[in-house]
């Protein structure tokens, strides 16, 4: 039979009605005759609640016993909505990541999803069961549990459907796809009907919270098909799969994020980043963006996956001087497949800025990619701004 990878976020099981509608729709396709493997994120605020009790008792908690904390979040979602299928008459197994085959790094809070041996999810399969699968965690080949940083669920969903070699991979969420920017920011965004790997990809690690940057990145190795759904119903989507390259230096989307925190070496003092990168390394505190120049070096780092930054900037600035820190960054970015053709985009972009009278922290670009760092209190006017100027107006 056909294997059908549904992934279910925080709000769409966030509390039991909603499990239940879940329960209905996976019992739906399970009666139209295929395999339904289900992933769930934690419900609702379970990981911020979790985050924040452990907060409450640490300023920098470990990273092992948040993973140990936060993976509980999945679990009762997942059990719970096994209990639900069960009392329809559809029977249903819950596994844990571990239990059903994720294999990670050995990087606690932020792991990767290095292997997928499902072999007991297959066996469930075989037995007629739907098989309900703990989003955002695994375990590493040091038999302890780890977590998959934000958006791990999505991840987990797309790698299993490649072990599972699934005819497809649906992601509900509470919004009806993929738009053109975040609609709770830009009420006139639209949804994209369709979209390419890459650009997806850039949209997610550019702040675009619909689908995971790792979990595009599975979907494009092994060409599997992801449609992004809401999960109260309808026939909106988006399809992210492969696609022949667009017409250079059109925009699909402005996407954002906040709570960056810039470091900065002055000249002479730029001699100490290898030093400072390994440190980083050792701490999992991985850089968005890296500059070295005559004058000195510079990167950006995320808050979201450093529990212990507070940790880490007391250790950094004791061991190196010089060594400046800076938070309450934002970055705005724009997405699409040669955007950087001409320098046209880029210079509407800083023209953007220029009229809004924002100060342009830092600037980077790519193939697919104009990203431009400021203060994260102007992110939405912002995102706003971008948006009317390259995708309305376009």
């Amino acid at each position: 039979m056909a294997v059908v990878v549904q992934k279910y976020g925080g709000s769409s099981v966030a509390d039991v009605d909603r499990i239940q509608s879940v329960a209905e729709r996976v019992a739906r396709t399970r009666a139209s005759g295929r395999d339904v493997v289900v992933v769930v994120s934690a419900m609702g605020d379970t990981t911020d609640t979790l985050l924040g009790l452990a907060r409450r008792v640490s300023a920098s908690p470990s990273r092992r016993e948040l993973d140990m904390l936060l993976s509980a979040g999945e679990r009762i979602a997942m059990a719970l909505l096994a209990i639900a299928l069960n009392e329809r008459g559809v029977p249903a197994v819950s596994f844990t990541g571990s239990q059903s085959g994720i294999i990670t790094s050995d990087t606690h809070f932020n792991a990767r999803i290095v292997e997928v041996r499902p072999f007991r999810v297959q066996d469930e399969l075989a037995r007629g069961k739907v098989v309900i699968v703990a989003g955002y965690q695994g375990v590493s080949y040091k038999k302890e549990v780890t977590t998959l940083g934000r958006g791990g669920s999505d991840t987990t969903a797309v790698a299993l459907a490649a072990a599972l070699d699934a005819e497809a991979c649906e992601i509900y969420s509470d919004v009806a796809g993929v738009f053109s920017a975040d609609p709770r920011v830009v009420p006139t965004a639209r949804r994209l009907g369709e979209i390419s790997y890459e650009e997806m990809q850039e949209m997610a690690e550019a702040g675009a919270r619909v689908l995971n940057a790792q979990a595009v990145e599975f979907a494009k190795e092994r060409g599997i098909a992801i449609y992004a759904r809401a999960s109260g119903g309808g026939d909106e989507e988006t399809l992210i799969r492969r696609f022949p390259p667009r017409a250079p230096g059109r925009i699909v989307g402005v996407a954002s994020e906040r709570g960056l925190v810039t470091l900065a070496l002055a000249r002479g003092a730029d001699s100490a980043l290898p030093a400072l990168l390994e440190a980083l390394d050792a701490r999992g505190a991985g850089g968005k963006q890296l500059r070295s120049e005559a004058d000195g070096a510079s990167l950006v780092l995320s808050l979201e996956n450093l529990p212990d930054y507070g940790a880490l900037e007391e250790e950094l600035t004791r061991r190196f001087a010089g060594l400046r820190f800076r938070e309450g960054a934002g970055a705005v970015s724009a997405i699409g497949a040669g955007i950087n053709a001409t320098y046209r985009n880029v210079r509407a972009a800083l023209d953007v800025m220029r009229r809004l009278d924002l100060a342009v922290l830092g600037l980077s670009t790519s193939s697919f990619r104009i990203s431009l760092l400021i203060d994260e209190a102007a992110v939405d006017e912002a995102v706003r701004a971008l948006h009317r100027e390259l995708v309305e107006a376009d």
